[in-house]
């Protein structure tokens, strides 16, 4: 998963502006033209033949004509803006004819104008880290610009989630998304990030902790299905001066629909898909003293071959296994369907021996695709659901692994933050 990365860039400081942001030019006051005139004569002697006369006529000034003026918030040449308030340009002494606000990556902020067409505001808050450039143009004059750059959040977050971008998984795989930093702020995350199916469906978050909010719909996904998320997080804050670091979509495919039925009564496994009996495969689940938990659980990870050792869950030295074939992680605390070669062929089908994993009859090696443990790890996928049932164990916790599936619908929303 990649984390988007905005670098910020050098200021300019555009020429023509005020240090206060302003964008408008003052219109220039025109010389008030004074007119005066008199008559009559500057010979002070009397005139006999007539009366003198005197006089004057004078102008009044004209009215300075105004000129728009324009200024932004942030203003000017801000080199360390907030980025937590919308962008707002502002017209006196006229109306907004088109604003324009570009950040150095490339994007834009959309926006609106009030009513009256004076002030225009960011529909969305500007990206941290960021020189953005505002070009705006009053009616009547010509289009003047301004810069300013957002600081950079102190610390920040991201979301890591599973499945992996452009994968196929079965239908039991829900979105999980585990936070590198514990969020306060649920709801404002949550609301930052989406979950959509085709064929649509219902699809509500559910918060197991401060780092861990999974995905999912009423019932498994149907097969086909093609899920999108969509992450919102940059500059989303999640607690407390922390910021979200993440915008980005991302896709994931629902594969066939595979679902196996573990009877630990009657010791068999039965693998349907579609609709119809795949195989039924004789399996040992866990013992009287190790059992096995029932419930609904998910494959969440795959091996070929991994070591599995008693010591990793709290099981002392009991057992060392190097070269497990075949196991597939069923939840976070260590249960796993797996091959057995080392356990006589009989138990399968007949008795649970294990420490508390589903075993099946396979060979040393993981190379023989005549036995269950390689047949039935072949044909499964990430995300395919396993019912455990009769184990003598209580459900498994939903947190524990991919197992939101074992809480009702009710519960499922209750924990969600919106």
């Amino acid at each position: 998963m990649g984390v988007s990365h905005i670098s910020n860039r050098s200021e300019q400081q555009p020429e023509g502006w005020s240090r206060r942001g302003i964008l408008g030019v003052l219109g220039a006051v025109p010389a008030v033209a004074l007119t005066g005139c008199s008559s009559g004569s500057a010979d002070a002697s009397e005139n006999t033949t007539g009366t003198g006369t005197s006089g004057s006529v004078s102008t009044k000034a004209s009215p300075a004509v105004k000129q728009p003026v324009i200024s932004v918030t942030p203003a000017d040449g801000t080199r360390k803006a907030a980025f937590t308030s919308p962008v707002e340009v502002t017209v006196t002494d006229g109306t907004l004819a088109s604003v324009t606000v570009t950040g150095n990556d490339g994007s834009t902020l959309a926006g609106s104008l009030d009513q009256a067409g004076t002030t225009w505001t960011s529909t969305a808050h500007p990206y941290s880290g960021t020189k953005y450039t505002v070009t705006a143009q009053a009616e009547g004059a010509a289009a003047q610009t301004a810069t300013f750059t957002t600081k950079s959040p102190g610390e920040t977050f991201v979301g890591y989630f599973t499945p992996e971008a452009n994968s196929t998984s079965g239908v039991g795989m829900p979105v999980s998304i585990n936070f590198s930093h514990a969020v306060t702020d649920k709801a404002a995350v949550e609301k930052a990030i989406t979950v959509t199916a085709e064929p649509a469906v219902e699809i509500v978050g559910h918060w197991f902790s401060a780092t861990r909010l999974d995905f999912r719909p009423k019932t498994y996904w149907a097969a086909g299905t093609t899920i999108t998320l969509g992450l919102r997080l940059k500059d989303v804050q999640g607690s407390n001066g922390v910021y979200g670091m993440q915008s980005k979509d991302v896709t994931f495919h629902i594969g066939r629909a595979q679902i196996s039925t573990v009877d630990l009564s009657s010791k068999k496994m039965t693998v349907e898909r579609d609709g119809a009996t795949l195989a039924t495969y004789p399996v040992s689940g866990g013992d009287s003293d190790h059992t096995t938990w029932s419930g609904i659980m998910v494959i969440s990870e795959r091996f070929k071959q991994t070591r599995m050792e008693s010591s990793t869950v709290g099981l002392g030295d009991e057992y060392d296994i190097s070269d497990v074939p075949h196991a597939q992680r069923l939840t976070t605390s260590g249960t796993f369907i797996h091959g057995n070669y080392w356990a006589s062929t009989s138990i399968f089908g007949s008795q649970n021996t294990s420490h508390g994993c589903v075993g099946l009859h396979d060979a040393k090696g993981a190379n023989d695709s005549s036995v269950a443990g390689y047949e039935f790890y072949a044909s499964s996928m990430l995300g395919d659901v396993v019912i455990v049932k009769n184990s003598g164990e209580r459900t498994v916790e939903a947190a524990n692994g991919l197992n939101g599936w074992n809480l009702s619908w009710a519960d499922w929303t209750a924990g969600s933050a919106l």
